[in-house]
């Protein structure tokens, strides 16, 4: 290598690695939103930012063609596919059927419950009664006079896979709502509600009760402890992998009351063993065990006797649980629902993922640049382009079932994981739109209606942050304030 070809290789390559060029389309200028990262205390975290017109044309740009880790925004692009392939008036049915016959008031043989993938089956839509479908199921029954069950309660599966979770989903995440199993036959979100009152003498074990009917199907070892008043609340709840005991050592100042839903393991179990109690608490007996049954089964044929049916509400209520509340269990329910039905087959996450990425390529993303291990985004080995996700909004603006889409989100300072942000600012009511959170990672997008009078699609995600997450969420303010004057 001769001295001059050296002298030019230096040089080039002290000016990339110092950062003295600006990469092409990106906005670095003191009139851009990059302003308030650079003067931010979380200028050495990795940030993103894309704001679109209405035609998808770029505004403005920030390090939007990097993969970043979306967190929970992969959910706008999640349900986008769902409603684009399930529709909007799309409905579970969950059938109890009984093999056997009546006789007096018993029913000799079995009774099953063939789950559909429905994820509704709790409070959530039926005024908080928890209990609302499993009512309906003993009504039928005790309308037919049958006080006993002779025979087996047995519950199907088969409409999913046998893969509770997603791939690289943390273990840590597992203990909790946001990580429960994913089953096709599910009750109250596949989880037990906790209640914990500190309302003893200091230093005693605070009392706890929790849903259903501090049922005997999960153990809890209550190791808390009551502390004095003004202490500070220390969290500790763990469920031991791959049982049903779930371990709770946390501290709580005198007359605190806590509430945390927990998961359990093996969803479909869950759901027989509270139907079981719930027919015997109703006078209704059975006599035999409960069943798992994950065998694809010929429904039509004559031994299979139709007892009463549930028909859930219609997909485009469900579909604000996961962008409005962000409910990673309603989305991973919904994403292989979409591939049973697609593929007539159990539906998995892999199946579901490849109809996203199909959906994805219609958008127009590049899918080459997109990782997707879960459909919800609480995998950290997600990625994916701000600028993508920021212009498949824009596309999706012309998609028959957008105004279904649009108010499925967070309306700034008034609901859902919003509700909290944005309040007594200009944006307060005028940006529709989702949040996302893992740990070192913060992600907002959404619909903005801007200062000017038009709608503009944007993102922004920060990765790999130190300060507090509420810090970063200030910097996204006044990132999203600057976009709703200047545009």
């Amino acid at each position: 290598m001769g001295k001059k070809t050296l002298l030019w290789f230096v040089v080039i390559s002290f000016s990339f690695g110092g950062f003295s060029f600006p990469v092409s389309g990106q906005d670095i200028n003191e009139q851009s939103a990059y302003q308030y990262i650079k003067k931010s205390r979380a200028n050495d975290a990795f940030w993103s930012i894309t704001v679109c017109d209405s035609t998808g044309t770029i505004l403005e740009s920030y390090n939007s063609r990097k993969l970043m880790r979306p967190a929970s925004n992969l959910k706008l692009l999640t349900s986008a596919a769902i409603l684009d392939q399930l529709g909007p008036d799309f409905t579970f049915t969950t059938t109890v059927y009984g093999i056997g016959h009546k006789s007096g008031n018993t029913w000799k043989g079995d009774i099953i419950i063939r789950g559909s993938g429905d994820p509704s089956i709790s409070g959530t839509f039926y005024n908080e009664d928890r209990f609302h479908v499993f009512d309906k199921f003993y009504t039928a029954l005790d309308s037919m006079g049958i006080r006993k069950i002779e025979g087996n309660l047995i519950g199907n599966d088969a409409f999913f896979d046998q893969q509770p979770y997603p791939k690289n989903w943390s273990w840590q995440d597992l203990s909790f709502y946001y990580g429960v199993e994913i089953s096709a036959l599910s009750f109250n979100n596949n989880a037990v509600d906790l209640r914990v009152y500190a309302d003893g003498e200091i230093g005693s074990t605070p009392r706890i009760e929790w849903f259903p009917f501090d049922t005997d199907y999960v153990t809890f070892e209550n190791e808390q402890v009551i502390t004095p008043p003004g202490t500070e609340y220390d969290e500790f709840y763990r469920r031991v992998l791959g049982t049903n005991t779930i371990l709770l050592r946390s501290k709580l100042p005198q007359n605190y009351v806590e509430k945390e839903s927990l998961s359990i393991k093996n969803a479909p179990r869950f759901f027989l063993d509270t139907f079981k109690q719930y027919l015997e608490d109703g006078g209704i007996e059975v006599a035999g065990g409960i069943i798992v049954d994950s065998q694809n089964t010929d429904w039509k044929s004559d031994k299979y006797q139709p007892l009463v049916k549930h028909q859930s509400v219609p997909l485009k209520k469900m579909i604000t649980q996961i962008n409005k509340e962000s409910s990673n269990f309603y989305t991973e329910m919904l994403l292989k629902t979409m591939a049973a039905v697609e593929f007539d087959a159990p539906g998995s996450t892999d199946l579901g993922l490849h109809l996203v990425e199909d959906f994805a390529a219609s958008m127009k993303m590049d899918t080459t640049k997109i990782e997707l291990t879960d459909g919800s985004g609480m995998a950290a080995s997600t990625l994916l382009k701000p600028l993508d996700l920021s212009q498949m909004m824009v596309a999706m603006s012309d998609h028959p079932h957008f105004d279904v889409y649009k108010n499925s989100l967070s309306l700034a300072g008034i609901d859902g994981s919003l509700k909290k942000r944005f309040s007594d600012s200009p944006v307060q009511g005028k940006l529709y739109g989702k949040t996302g959170y893992l740990s070192g990672v913060r992600s907002l997008s959404g619909y903005l209606d801007t200062s000017s009078g038009q709608t503009v699609a944007f993102t922004i995600a920060t990765n790999n942050y130190t300060q507090k997450t509420s810090y970063i969420d200030t910097v996204q303010q006044q990132i999203v304030q600057h976009i709703y004057q200047k545009y």
